[in-house]
């Protein structure tokens, strides 16, 4: 409703803008002299005055979009304040009639012309409503025939209530033929003309349903599921109609209503303009009432609708009547009173309204799509009739269910606690470089007792063999020993490789009296310093990473956790879908908007007709709220700009395409 509320309001503040202009004041040349010498005590409003200045303030829209269109009860009680007090004397009416009498005339007016700017809302909103709806049953319908298992299915929907139809239409030909036959008049004679008179209404039964089967043998030449999907194209062919009668309405209310005349040169965008927006308000009044007359006169053809409105207001006094001032004539009367407009007006929404909107939801239930009763009756029922023996399955079973109920909330108690909260431990223990959070896969002394180890067996290997250390059978020296120590921490053993390669040539003597077997052990514990060398490695790497290993061990808990109340929050929450759900109905709004545009024949001044115009703001209006849902609050600010130039049918058709493509490049990155 966003777009109604915006015309709505800005029809309004072009009305303050106006009235203010045209307002007398004290200080003005042309102010009657009981405003310049009253005295502190004349200065007080009259009741009367009073209470119209109430109902200017209770008629102005509020910053609320809830409470910015009054109720059509509540506009009607403020207009009551123009009905004048039947307690209030002649002479005090003749003396306020020479110094306040301007000043309260323009209250009136304002009154009334905010009034019609708030009815003029509810018959937008009304109109564009209903039409939304329309398009939802053609959508409906669009739906059901593309399928013809969908088919198939509103058939065996409505199957009971044509088959009561059918019963009762049946029945009242069987009553029509037989008058003379009374079933409890049957009850009540002898027994030997009971069967008799029995038998007579069954004769007749069985002679109606022959004559209509005869009357339908061609009807039987179609499967039932094509005559239906007959019956559903003639349902959707009026709905269209009925939905650009609908638009052709809309088009009419926008191209010659209040949201043309406060925008474009007319009567409520002219500050000045000699009471010419009187007159404004007085034809708005007479057009929504010919309007809501002739929307859901079936008997007019789409394409003359126009026409039949021009007629209705042609033929209308109050369209063609011209508003003036107290000093433009001479009399010192106006062609038309506000009290006047103020009745149509109260007609408009106490009549015109309900009337509208009962008609459309008559044409609508009559060619829309069935009610939720024809939609939903065969699973309710499946599911009433299935209630006993549900029912005892849950009692039978009521221990299983109870401990399934159980285990599940068990299961995601421990989901929570096992791969979210101790995750969440490991990883602020990780930041905090708690050692008891540590990654490691060795202890952190085990390499340096190994290495060790390592080196003495070497040096004493080297010792008791000093040949294969230093090549001669002397004592190793100190300098010697150190030597092979730092050779031995760079991974040298060259000593005990030389003895295992000389014990190797004869391993049996060598392992009986030489030093084979020392050696193949010395190597295995190289072996060992070797491989936990590489482990440090790798434990270095993991510590080093700690952080990422602790952010990997939280993620699928949180990813789990954020999915799931996510498909809960929208499941219950959001009925339209997530966000890509809005942007791609964008997407298709602003492909309908295109091609409205693109296959429109525009007037000879280049504008749309009111048609298609109407149609274009239905596809708007939807835009609009999609985006206000997908959108930021300031990128949404500057778009409602430009769909207000998008719905704008003065500006023309060609700029309408441009702007609609402006639209297409300058939010893609919300549409697709």
């Amino acid at each position: 409703m966003s777009f109604v509320l915006d015309q709505v309001r800005r029809i309004d503040a072009q009305l303050d803008r106006v009235q203010l202009a045209n307002l007398p004041s004290a200080t003005s040349p042309s102010a009657p002299k009981s405003f310049a010498t009253a005295d502190e005590h004349d200065l007080q409003p009259s009741a009367r005055i009073a209470a119209l200045q109430t109902s200017i303030r209770g008629l102005t829209p509020s910053a609320s979009n809830h409470r910015a269109l009054l109720r059509p009860e509540q506009i009607q009680v403020l207009l009551s304040a123009l009905s004048h007090d039947s307690h209030t004397s002649r002479a005090a009416s003749e003396e306020s009639r020479t110094g306040k009498e301007p000043y309260e005339t323009e209250l009136e007016w304002l009154v009334v012309s905010k009034a019609t700017a708030q009815a003029y809302g509810h018959v937008l909103k009304g109109i564009l409503d209903q039409t939304l709806t329309i398009a939802d049953d053609l959508w409906y319908w669009d739906e059901t025939l593309g399928s013809r298992k969908y088919s198939a299915l509103y058939a065996l929907q409505i199957s009971p209530f044509q088959f009561w139809h059918w019963s009762s239409s049946l029945w009242e030909d069987v009553k029509a033929r037989s008058s003379t036959f009374n079933v409890r008049e049957a009850g009540e004679d002898a027994r030997d003309t009971i069967g008799q008179r029995w038998q007579q209404f069954y004769g007749l039964v069985r002679q109606v349903v022959r004559e209509r089967s005869v009357a339908e043998v061609q009807k039987h030449v179609l499967s039932p599921v094509t005559r239906l999907r007959g019956e559903i194209r003639q349902k959707q062919a009026a709905l269209k109609k009925i939905q650009l009668r609908h638009a052709n309405a809309l088009g009419v209310l926008l191209g010659e209503g209040l949201a043309n005349e406060s925008v474009h040169g007319g009567a409520l965008a002219t500050p000045k303009g000699q009471h010419r927006w009187k007159g404004s308000v007085a034809r708005n009044v007479a057009l929504m009432e010919a309007v809501l007359a002739k929307v859901n006169d079936v008997s007019t053809p789409v394409d003359k609708f126009d026409a039949a409105i021009a007629q209705l207001t042609n033929e209308d006094a109050m369209y063609g009547a011209e508003i003036y001032d107290h000093s433009d004539l001479e009399g010192g009367d106006i062609s038309i009173q506000p009290q006047a407009v103020a009745e149509r007006l109260a007609r408009v929404l106490a009549m015109g309204l309900p009337q509208y909107t009962s008609s459309a939801a008559a044409l609508v239930s009559q060619h829309g799509k069935p009610s939720r009763l024809v939609r939903y009756w065969l699973p309710v029922t499946v599911g009433i009739l299935s209630s006993s023996t549900i029912l005892r399955i849950l009692v039978n079973r009521q221990a299983e269910i109870v401990q399934w109920v159980r285990e599940l909330g068990a299961t995601i108690v421990d989901f929570w606690h096992n791969w979210v909260v101790e995750p969440t431990r490991k990883v602020i223990g990780t930041i905090r470089h708690d050692e008891g959070s540590e990654v490691s896969i060795m202890s952190k002394r085990s390499l340096e007792g190994d290495r060790d180890s390592l080196e003495r067996m070497v040096v004493d290997f080297a010792i008791d063999n000093p040949a294969d250390a230093a090549g001669a059978g002397s004592k190793l020296t100190e300098n010697e020993i150190a030597d092979i120590r730092a050779k031995i921490r760079e991974g040298d053993l060259t000593p005990v490789l030389k003895a295992y390669e000389r014990d190797l040539a004869s391993p049996l003597m060598g392992s009986l009296r030489g030093n084979l077997i020392r050696a193949l052990l010395i190597q295995i514990q190289k072996t060992k310093v070797d491989v936990e060398v590489a482990m440090g490695g790798i434990d270095s790497l993991l510590k080093s990473q700690e952080l990422v290993f602790g952010f990997v061990g939280l993620t699928p808990g949180i990813l789990v956790t954020y999915f799931a109340l996510h498909y809960l929050s929208s499941s219950f929450t959001e009925k339209r879908g997530s966000k890509a759900r809005k942007q791609g109905k964008m997407l298709r709004q602003l492909r309908n908007i295109d091609r409205i545009l693109t296959n429109s024949h525009p007037t000879e001044y280049g504008e749309l007709f009111y048609k298609d115009q109407g149609l274009l703001l239905c596809e708007v209006h939807v835009l609009r709220q999609a985006a206000e849902k997908a959108m930021p609050s300031q990128i949404f600010k500057e778009f409602s700009e430009d769909a207000e130039d998008l719905c704008d049918v003065r500006i023309g058709a060609e700029r309408q395409q441009q702007t609609a493509a402006r639209i297409r490049w300058a939010y893609a990155k919300y549409l697709s």
